[in-house]
């Protein structure tokens, strides 16, 4: 396997500052209603954001 690949396969981490309290408590009622952490609705939001943006030829289609 080459470097780059196996960079591309490990998980990476993100900070996100400034989230609106209201939108974090809404995230995490959500999340939990569905008994999902919070980490596994955002990743499914943005896959889901993502997947519509490629569908409309916004953004080029992903592997």
């Amino acid at each position: 396997m080459l470097k780059s690949e196996k960079l591309n396969d490990e998980p990476g981490a993100w900070i996100f500052r400034d989230v609106p309290r209201e939108l974090m408590r809404r995230a995490k009622a959500g999340a939990a209603l569905q008994g999902k952490s919070v980490r596994v609705l955002a990743i499914e939001l943005m896959e889901a954001h993502l997947q519509e943006l490629e569908r409309k030829g916004i953004l080029p289609k992903g592997k």
